[in-house]
């Protein structure tokens, strides 16, 4: 039971930290492009709410009203 607690938390502590990386300075520049950005596009959000209200049948949020047929 002992073995496969530790096996358990050794592989947990393998999960947290696999996605950790050192950023070097020269490569800062490239991670801080415009085109790594999530809001470089303003109609993208917008149009991803529409399509969320439409699917859902749901009205409110962001402004923007849904009946479920896409038509609003």
């Amino acid at each position: 039971m002992k073995h496969k607690c530790l096996l358990m938390l050794g592989g947990l502590a393998l999960l947290l930290t696999g996605g950790c990386a050192n950023v070097q300075p020269w490569q800062r520049g490239t991670l801080a492009d415009y085109t790594m950005r999530a809001d470089r596009d303003p109609l993208s959000p917008a149009l991803a709410d529409h399509v969320w209200f439409s699917r859902e049948a749901a009205s409110g949020g962001r402004g923007v009203g849904g009946g479920g047929c896409g038509c609003n």
